[in-house]
């Protein structure tokens, strides 16, 4: 596997863990065109590589992301496109959304570290991890339409993630909150104090992932996405189809072998 160079992004493999950092400090890690490719990138090179078994996506400088990069959309100008031209803007939040839906459907277990500002494309990128855990004085907010703009690709994942009502509340308000608000909405998982909390939080976290086999872990995140958005008979014709390829699979044999033979997996040894 080789990961891609990036400029604006910081990348740590170690011990099946990819570090993803977002790295524009300067601007609250606000995402530009760059950030948004660079990440796709990122994603597209270890989708099938079996050596990254979860991704810890977090923010330089104390700040996870401030959202998509405003003086960059309004400087590349705001003019319609001519008929059978490709509208810029169009193209652009599009490749948002589908970065959201690729980071959101990736085999492998997403684990958002969310600090100072989580704020629109921001909030977005919290809403398709799998595991979230924020700081207890991090701002939260979708705040598009306090500047004239909806949430567009950003406001189905948050339906997504904690339900219509809330959903709508946040969306049309564009009020604020910290943590343990993102806590009790569902939002996040766990919240934290200071980074010797969050080290133990991500490290036992990490723990559990890293004890699961990979593989099933993959095939088990498919199933949940699909509950919500497919018919559920088909859902579970297709769980019964990857259980049992996962019986007769290698994963299968060691893992409860181990469980037989009272020791760990090879995948958590």
């Amino acid at each position: 596997m080789n990961l891609p160079e990036t400029k604006t992004l910081l990348l740590s493999l170690h011990d099946g863990v990819l570090h993803l950092t977002l790295n524009r400090p300067e601007s609250r890690n606000a995402m530009n065109r760059s950030m948004v490719e660079e990440i796709a990138a990122v994603f597209d090179a270890v989708r099938d590589a079996a050596q990254v078994r979860a991704i810890v996506l977090r923010g330089a400088g104390g700040h996870f992301c401030a959202g998509g990069d405003l003086k960059e959309m309004m400087s590349g100008g705001l003019r319609q496109p001519q008929a059978g031209e490709p509208d810029p803007i169009v193209s652009s939040s599009r490749k948002f959304g589908s970065l959201l839906r690729k980071v959101g459907q990736a085999p492998q277990v997403v684990v958002a570290v969310l600090e100072g500002a989580v704020l629109a494309g921001g909030f977005g990128l919290a809403c398709v991890s799998d595991i979230a855990l924020a700081h207890v004085e991090a701002r939260f907010g979708v705040p598009e339409t306090t500047r004239g703009l909806p949430p567009a690709q950003i406001a189905p994942f948050i339906v997504e993630r904690i339900g219509l009502t809330q959903a709508r509340k946040l969306c049309l308000t564009g009020a604020q909150f910290k943590g343990a608000e993102a806590l009790r909405l569902g939002l996040v998982h766990e919240t934290f104090t200071d980074a010797a909390d969050l080290e133990a939080r991500l490290g036992a976290i990490l723990k559990q992932i890293l004890a699961c086999a990979p593989q099933a872990n993959a095939m088990t995140k498919e199933i949940i996405l699909n509950a919500a958005r497919q018919d559920m008979d088909a859902v579970l014709d297709d769980a019964a189809r990857k259980f049992a390829g996962a019986v007769r699979g290698s994963e299968a044999a060691e893992g409860i072998g181990a469980f037989m033979q009272k020791r760990a997996p090879k995948w958590a040894s």
